[in-house]
């Protein structure tokens, strides 16, 4: 039987659940990762570099390796969201940062978050990350127009 996850309090908006996401990595805490998910067999997770992760069971695999070594170093550098209904699109970048014999070293990473909300509060539906040089801390876009 796949691993169901904790109870949590209602997250009211995408950015709680994000919020609550990111400090359960930084803690290493597998179950409060595992709680910000939606109870759907549609939810997907991409690591950078890694496969597809469908549905809790894989997920939590993920994870669970993920964070055999502790919680991550890990902060949100920008964030640009979109709201429609009962789904949100947050497009995130991350810079992680890595103790090496040479000192901390950062790496970026560029995440994709899909939200929807469900009875039980906003939950996430699919984290899809990808590794970032340092140009991803420029945003590139076109200019805002303007109506006359």
């Amino acid at each position: 039987m796949p691993a169901k996850p904790p109870k949590v309090a209602l997250m009211t908006t995408p950015d709680e659940t994000e919020a609550q996401f990111y400090e359960a990595l930084q803690l290493g805490d597998l179950d409060r990762v595992m709680a910000v998910w939606a109870d759907d067999d549609d939810i997907a997770c991409i690591h950078p570099s890694g496969p597809r992760l469908l549905g809790l069971h894989a997920i939590r695999a993920g994870y669970e390796a993920l964070l055999q070594g502790g919680g991550l170093n890990l902060r949100i550098a920008q964030v640009r969201r979109l709201v429609v209904g009962n789904s949100a699109v947050h497009h995130v970048l991350e810079e992680l940062r890595v103790e090496t014999p040479e000192g901390t070293q950062s790496a970026w990473v560029l995440a994709t978050h899909v939200f929807i909300k469900t009875p039980q509060g906003w939950r996430l539906m699919v984290h899809h990350a990808s590794p970032a040089g340092e140009s991803a801390v420029q945003e590139v876009g076109d200019e805002p127009s303007m109506l006359h």
